[in-house]
This record gives C-alpha cells, sequence and structure tokens, in this order.
C-alpha cells in the first residue's frame, strides 16, 4: 500500500488532512521519547560521577542538566518531568563542591521548590521537602529555616517516606536551638567578627500599594532579607518640598524593573521611589500630602519590608471631640481617659462590618492529608457558610478577603480589611501536629506568644522560620496599642467559648485548647479587633472527618457567630452603663 504522501489526491484539503494524520506524533510515542530523553540524561550524568577529572569541569556537569531541563521545560506534564527536575536539583547540589557558587546551591533549592509545587502529589514531593531542608543545615547552615523545612515534611506529607527522617532532624535541630549559651557564643563571635566576604546583597524586585483616603499599605518586596532604618523629614519650605518619609535599606540594590516614581496620590502620599542612595544603600521615598501617623515592619517568606499610613479620620474626631469630657450612665467622667476601658467602649463604637479571611489559597494549600486533602478547601467552605449566617442573624456586612481558590500574600488580608473600614477581622485555620492523637480548638489574638507549641502554630501559618518569629516582640511593642490586644483578647475568649458551647452539645469527645497569643502575620497592622481560629486538627482522624462533613461546620459557624453576637453586646452593655 501506498504512503499517504505518495498517492494522486485531486482534493488538496484531503490530502493536508492525510499529512497531518500521518506525521501527528501519538500520545504513546511522546511518552516513550521523554522516557527515552531521561534515560539519556541519567546515563550522561552517571557517566560524569565516575570520572573525578571530568567533574572538575563546569561544562562537563551541564550538558546532562541541560538534558534534564529540556525535559521539564518542553514537557511539565509528562510523567518524567519531576523525576528530570529532582535530578537536576540534586546535580546543582554536587556541583557546588566544585564550584563553590553560592548560586548552584539556591538554584537547587528553587528547583526542590518547583517539585514540590507543581508536583505537590507526587512520590518525590516529600523527598523534594526533605533535600530543602537538608539545604539549609548542612550547606546554608541556617538551622531555623531547615527546621521550619523539615516541619513541612511532617505537614504536608504525613504518609511520605520521608517524614520519619525529617522528624529525627526536627528532634535534633531542636536540641541545637534550645542551647541558648552555644546561640549566645555564636552571635557574639558573628558581632565581633563580621565575615564580610560572604555579604549578600538583596535586591529590591517591587513596590506595591493600596489605598483609600485614610489609609495607604506600601510593600516593598526584596529577594532577600535586610536590614533598614527610617526617617522622617519636615517641609523644605525654601525648596518647595514635600514633607518626606524614607527608608535606608543596607546593603541592597536597586532592581531593574524600577525605574520610575510610582504614582499614589491619594490625599496621603503623591508618590513611592527607590534609587541607589549609594553602592551599598538603596533609598525607599515616599512623598507625603497629609498623614497623622505611620507604622512599618518586615514580614518574612518572601521578605518585605511593609509601611502603614494613616490619615485623619474626620468622622472618628468628631465622635471622639462629642465624647470628651462627658459622662455616659455607669462611666465616671474624669481628665484623661480611664485606659482599663478599650477604646471602642469610650466611643460606644459598634460593629457593622466584619471581614472573614479564609486562610491559604491558591498555590499554598496550608496543611495536607492524604486523599487530596487540603486546609484551603475547608476554611473557605466555612467561610462562606459563616458569611451568610452572621449576614442573615447579626444584620452586619461581611466581606471575605477571597471567594475562591487563590493566593493572596499575608499583608494584602490585613490591607483589605482596613480599606473596607472593617470593625472585625477573623481568620480561619485548620490545624496540624506531627502526632495524631492530638486534637482540640484554639484561638488566638496577636501577640509574643508565650509557649513553644504556640511558636510552631504561627511558623506554619505564617510559612515562615521561628527565628523571624522571635524578632516580633520588639515590632509588636511598636505597633500595638494596648486597647487592641484587650479588644483582640475579648473578642478571641467569646468566640472560643461561643463553639465549644454548641460543639459540646452535638459531640462527646472535644477538647478546648483556650485562647492563646502568638505573632500571626495575618493580624499585624490590622486597625481593628483581630483573632485567628484553629478549627481542629486535620492530622486527627475524628477532627478530620468533622471538618469534612457539613454538619460541623454548620456547628462551628453558630459557635462563631455566638461568640462575635457576646461581644457586640458587651460593647453596646459597656456604652450604655449595663
Amino acid at each position: 500500500m501506498k504512503k499517504p504522501f505518495l498517492c494522486r489526491i485531486d482534493s488538496l484539503l484531503i490530502s493536508a488532512v492525510f499529512l497531518c494524520l500521518f506525521f501527528l506524533p501519538s500520545a504513546h510515542s511522546a511518552a516513550a521519547s521523554t522516557s527515552k530523553m531521561l534515560k539519556q540524561a541519567d546515563s550522561a550524568r552517571k557517566s560524569l560521577y565516575e570520572s573525578k577529572s571530568r567533574m572538575k569541569y563546569r561544562d562537563n556537569w551541564m550538558k546532562p542538566v541541560t538534558a534534564y531541563e529540556t525535559i521539564f521545560k518542553k514537557y511539565p506534564k509528562s510523567e518524567e518531568a519531576p523525576w528530570a527536575m529532582f535530578r537536576a536539583a540534586g546535580m546543582y547540589v554536587k556541583l557546588q563542591y566544585y564550584s563553590g557558587l553560592e548560586s548552584d546551591i539556591d538554584t537547587a533549592l528553587k528547583l526542590y521548590e518547583e517539585v514540590t509545587r507543581k508536583y505537590p502529589e507526587h512520590r518525590l514531593a516529600d523527598d523534594a521537602q526533605y533535600r530543602m531542608g537538608d539545604i539549609y543545615y548542612n550547606h546554608k547552615k541556617d538551622m531555623y529555616q531547615a527546621y521550619w523545612e523539615f516541619l513541612k515534611v511532617d505537614i504536608k506529607y504525613p504518609d511520605g517516606d520521608m517524614r520519619q527522617k525529617a522528624n529525627s532532624m526536627m528532634e535534633k535541630l531542636s536540641a541545637i536551638l534550645g542551647d541558648k549559651q552555644v546561640k549566645e557564643k555564636t552571635s557574639a563571635a558573628e558581632n565581633a567578627a563580621p565575615d564580610l566576604s560572604v555579604k549578600k546583597t538583596a535586591t529590591v524586585k517591587n513596590i506595591r500599594h493600596w489605598s483609600t483616603p485614610t489609609y495607604t499599605r506600601v510593600v516593598i518586596d526584596l529577594d532577600k532579607p535586610a536590614q533598614y532604618s527610617e526617617h522622617l523629614l519636615k517641609i523644605d519650605t525654601d525648596l518647595k518640598k514635600p514633607r518626606r518619609l524614607y527608608l535606608d535599606l543596607e546593603n541592597t540594590m536597586v532592581g531593574k524593573d524600577i525605574d520610575s516614581p510610582i504614582p499614589i496620590k491619594d490625599g496621603l502620599l503623591r508618590t513611592a521611589r527607590a534609587g541607589q542612595y549609594n553602592p551599598d544603600t538603596v533609598r525607599v521615598v515616599l512623598d507625603i500630602d497629609n498623614i497623622s501617623g505611620y507604622k512599618i515592619f518586615p514580614l518574612h517568606d518572601p521578605f518585605r519590608i511593609v509601611v502603614d499610613v494613616k490619615g485623619s479620620n474626620s468622622k472618628l474626631k468628631s465622635r471622639n471631640k462629642t465624647n470628651t469630657g462627658q459622662a455616659g450612665k455607669g462611666i465616671l467622667k474624669s481628665e484623661a481617659p480611664d485606659e482599663t476601658i478599650s477604646l471602642a467602649r469610650q466611643l460606644g463604637l459598634s460593629v457593622k462590618t466584619i471581614v472573614i479571611d479564609p486562610g491559604h489559597g491558591g498555590r499554598d494549600p496550608g496543611c495536607i492529608f492524604k486523599g487530596g486533602i487540603k486546609e484551603k478547601d475547608i476554611t473557605l467552605a466555612l467561610a462562606k457558610r459563616l458569611k451568610a449566617k452572621i449576614e442573615k442573624k447579626l444584620e452586619c456586612d461581611v466581606l471575605l478577603t477571597r471567594t475562591e481558590d487563590i493566593f493572596m500574600p499575608l499583608d494584602e488580608r490585613t490591607a483589605f480589611a482596613t480599606m473596607k473600614n472593617a470593625d472585625l477581622f477573623i481568620s480561619l485555620h485548620v490545624n496540624a501536629h506531627k502526632q495524631s492523637s492530638i486534637y482540640g480548638i484554639e484561638t488566638y489574638f496577636l501577640n509574643p506568644a508565650n509557649d513553644r507549641q504556640s511558636v510552631i502554630v504561627a511558623a506554619r501559618e505564617n510559612a515562615t522560620s521561628e527565628e523571624n518569629i522571635s524578632d516580633l516582640p520588639s515590632i509588636l511593642k511598636k505597633m500595638l496599642q494596648t486597647t487592641k490586644i484587650n479588644e483582640s483578647s475579648k473578642l478571641a475568649s467569646m468566640v472560643q467559648n461561643g463553639m465549644m458551647n454548641d460543639v459540646k452539645k452535638k459531640y462527646k469527645q472535644h477538647k478546648s485548647l483556650g485562647v492563646k497569643q502568638a505573632p500571626f502575620y495575618v493580624l499585624i497592622g490590622a486597625d481593628m479587633p483581630s483573632i485567628l481560629v484553629e478549627t481542629g486538627f486535620i492530622t486527627n482522624s475524628t477532627e478530620r472527618a468533622r471538618l469534612l462533613s457539613d454538619s460541623y461546620k454548620e456547628i462551628l459557624s453558630d459557635g462563631i457567630v455566638g461568640g462575635i453576637e457576646s461581644y457586640m453586646k458587651s460593647i453596646d452593655q459597656a456604652f450604655i452603663g449595663g
């Protein structure tokens, strides 16, 4: 039989169809091709490892690496892609021993992270996550970050074969991190003789902002942590320059994508701009129109510096002025306000708008359990149910930070609540623990943690290391007011009690882990009472089954609504002297 392209066919269209069918590669042939490519790359890698003389030259390394890269870049959905990516990462780790380049280790980290992100269900995902911890432990000597990466193995891959090794490393690191004397000696030695040869330069990648007439949040994104100092300049009347707030970022460079000022013009700030002030310092300048105050704090993983700027709130001022010197029923008139009574109660503010934050989302699944169970799905379903109940029973406006499975950075969540003038902010989450017997419900408010377990929970929800968390108390002292902590603590207590009261009615097995404090990044910068609710443990079989059921979500929602209602009544009673 003659081949199609040799046949005499009058119709050009039919010829074209036959030609396409003839040359179109089948799925089977494509799979066979990538399988062959992987075998060839594996063969080149093994051949390289057998020759110490060849391993001395980078070009010899890049041949198999390039072969692997061709597979996962050109055929990302193939069965061979995760294997190629994983083995390429391993080659970069080995290459670093010969090259001495930190960039090779960074590339390996990036590739391992890509394996966990793009192929979360693959058998190599937990191996890649473990390798990341190993790199931070053995190569970067960052014990805190290593602990966090190993913790991710335990949380995300509870059935993976790397879990036991990861737990062993966590125990080892806990002993190291717990040795205060060793840490102090190490810190003293580093301060006495800093090694400038290994000094890492950070890059300012982007400047983002969100604005309302009375509030602006500016976020400076960097590719690695950097020290900074803040300065506020007065108006220069001679040069007719506006008042400026600027930050000097040490050992930092301006990214190539930042080449012009960013207009804001919201009534508070005019522009934001970044420039190379000197070879080692980037200066970020905010030109001010009219602000009443500001606060600056860092967030980690990825590292960014957040600047919150507030303007005058004429409505709040007028209400404050109206109440000045006047005594409400049950509140004694005095020259100075009673600091034991919150600002909200002094002003008689009511709760009208509530923002519910379904934790995680998009590429951040939160806690994961076998069978495709993800924290992000549970929190979103609970948030939607809770929104409907609050609107019906309490007649408040309820907004969700996300209404679908999308990624939303932590710094955008509180900015969203502030821009919407929310009166309460409630972030919903699901807990996890390496011991499956651990279960219970707990509610947090923002404050330095006072127990180790709270630090671990905050580390997981923050997606950052314990080292970064330990830096937060100094930040919190600068930015938190006693009234805000008191109100958040009270809200947390009432919501916790509301949930437990309803759960007790339906389930014999229940446990309240109480109200706790911890430095959750998602609560930082909120200008309203804010809490984070851990609704149960995904790692406990009983609570996991409940969290997946509509009936349990219904009970939790009723309990949270009851807690919010109790909090609202407490404000009203305090204001009228009840």
